[in-house]
């Protein structure tokens, strides 16, 4: 590139309407979204491919016994005869069009399948969402000190180090059998949701509450929070005005990742306090090799995690107002 040219670049830059920066920039995040999606299908077809068996046996049912003959209409009714190539081409072609296909076993469109069941694992995603978010607060602004700080930190490593189902187990044993606070197989008010909800939460909240809490421990000791103390500020007003946000950005961060694999967890927590949901959805699914109604997992997660991500990004800009004046010394 010439330096004519590379002036002429930097011009149009210099010039480039606001409108026309947003824009471009909400493409390429959407580039983003696109690709996670497009690459978690790709893979998740390969991979269900490779795994042995046949769908007709899914559809017929073990037991049934048919001949070779009508074996092959229904592998041609379903597009199974022809090349994998081909059928991968065909399914991104659909999936793009908002097509996940149809249930072998169900015999329904995966789409209505997965549209029934994601009310209650978003409920119970959120409800675990805040009650994480509630607990890494407070574990990192109240377990700053010597000796509370230490006993936090202990229930924090049990918690990370703990699989999600003993956590499960433990909860029901404590609170449902022995003291009976909450039923033990319910889906059915907010009472029976407590506990699902706390066993996805509590992992979480372990990890982001420790990096929140060291976040704050560092910017307390930066030149601006020395400058507060120094013009009397309180301790509280300190966090909430100036340390929490700065604490914030590395948890963002890992929150993001966090609340990305909550969708993973929630099918550990449905299986383990019977709950309906996509986890139950997904189990039946892998158990049946029902491969559409596995493949429409596959994606929706990667979707979700995708724009959990795009999230996260966005939100960068709105914590730290440094960001958005380095975007914009770069446009000027």
């Amino acid at each position: 590139m010439s330096v004519a040219d590379g002036l002429t670049t930097a011009a149009s830059r210099r010039w480039r309407p606001p409108l026309l920066a947003l824009l471009w920039s909400l493409t390429r995040r959407l580039a983003r979204v696109f690709l996670v999606v497009w690459a978690a299908a790709s893979v998740g077809f390969i991979a269900l491919m490779v795994v042995p068996g046949d769908p007709v046996d899914v559809m017929l049912g073990v037991q049934a016994q048919v001949s070779d003959s009508v074996r092959e209409q229904i592998r041609a009714d379903w597009g199974l005869d022809q090349p994998p190539v081909i059928q991968y081409l065909e399914y991104m072609s659909r999936l793009f069009q908002g097509d996940l296909g149809q249930s072998y076993q169900l015999r329904a469109p995966v789409t209505d399948v997965l549209a029934q069941q994601i009310g209650p694992t978003l409920q119970l995603s959120a409800a675990a969402v805040l009650l994480a978010a509630v607990m890494a607060a407070l574990g990192a602004v109240f377990g700053r000190g010597k000796t509370i700080k230490r006993l936090i930190s202990l229930v924090e490593l049990v918690v990370i180090s703990s699989p999600t189902f003993w956590i499960g187990l433990l909860l029901l044993a404590v609170f449902a059998f022995r003291l009976d606070w909450f039923p033990v197989l319910s889906s059915a008010g907010l009472a029976s949701l407590v506990l699902p909800a706390l066993t996805l939460a509590l992992p979480v909240a372990g990890i982001t509450s420790q990096v929140l809490r060291q976040g704050l421990d560092f910017a307390e000791g930066q030149p601006f929070a020395t400058t507060a103390k120094s013009r009397g500020i309180t301790p509280a007003r300190l966090v909430s005005r100036h340390t929490l946000r700065h604490a914030a950005m590395d948890t963002l961060t890992l929150s993001g990742f966090l609340l990305g694999s909550l969708l993973g967890g929630t099918v550990l927590v449905e299986t383990v306090f019977a709950r309906p949901g996509l986890g139950q959805v997904a189990i039946r699914a892998i158990i049946g090799r029902d491969l559409p109604v596995i493949l429409g997992v596959i994606v929706l997660s990667a979707f979700v995690f995708a724009v959990i991500n795009l999230a996260v990004d966005v939100s960068y800009r709105a914590l730290d107002p440094r960001l958005r004046a380095s975007k914009m010394a770069k446009q000027a």
